[in-house]
């Protein structure tokens, strides 16, 4: 074994350290944390771990949705979806990497490190997906679970407390950034009127859909009234 094998393991033995999960096959830890960028060069890894990041986003997303549909009985679909999204988004898993210091710990190539790649938010995200992957392949989901709750727990109260209400817009991005993995499109359809007391109409798509229409006495009003129609087309519908 060369020497940046045995610092690989050294380093990633302080991490574990720090999680509440102790790996019996610590090869899986090692990959959960190899980006794509190290493989090329290193002499002594050759899977980095985006396969483990496909499998950690799927058991994520099952544990915050039976998270969400035990402790929220009252809500309905479209409103438990929305909380999920919160949940789950990059900005909130790359949140749960940074207090951990998932970054400090990634294997990476030193072009992607010097450029600040293990700071950025699609990483950090990517990387505490797959570690999660790792931890329910090295276990199981209710391993997982326990790992994932001292970062839920707080975001769960907020849920409780109300605040996780975003504006429509917002809310609509986290939706659909979830769901396709894409950002929904604004247009601008009309505006009538004089020019002291126009309105404007917008509508937003989603997957090269228009999935809502609205109006308002200013560009942002009737985008976010657009963003309503569509949050409201996922209540009653239960999927856009």
């Amino acid at each position: 074994m060369d020497s940046n094998h045995i610092d690989a393991f050294h380093q990633l033995k302080e991490l574990q350290s720090q999680l509440s999960y102790s790996f019996k096959d610590k090869s899986l830890l090692l990959r959960a944390m190899t980006h794509r960028s190290h493989v090329n060069e290193s002499a002594f890894l050759f899977a980095d771990n985006e396969r483990l990041e496909f499998l950690g986003d799927a058991v994520i997303d099952v544990i915050v949705a039976d998270l969400l549909y035990h402790r929220f009985p009252e809500q309905r679909e479209g409103v438990l979806t929305a909380m999920r999204a919160r949940l789950v988004c990059r900005e909130t898993l790359a949140r749960f990497a940074r207090q951990i210091k998932l970054g400090d710990y990634l294997l990476m190539g030193r072009g992607e490190r010097e450029s600040g790649g293990h700071k950025r938010d699609p990483i950090l995200c990517a990387t505490f997906e797959a570690l999660s992957g790792a931890i329910y392949l090295d276990s199981d989901i209710i391993s997982v679970r326990t790992f994932l709750m001292p970062f839920l727990d707080p975001e769960l109260q907020e849920l409780n407390a109300g605040h996780w209400q975003k504006d429509a817009k917002s809310r609509l991005q986290e939706w659909s950034q979830a769901t396709w993995s894409i950002t929904p499109s604004y247009r601008l359809v009309e505006s009538t009127g004089p020019d002291h007391d126009k309105t404007f109409t917008v509508e937003v798509r989603v997957n090269d859909k228009v999935r809502g229409q609205g109006s308002g006495h200013n560009k942002q009003k009737a985008a976010q009234a657009a963003a309503q129609v569509a949050l409201d087309t996922i209540d009653a519908h239960y999927t856009l």
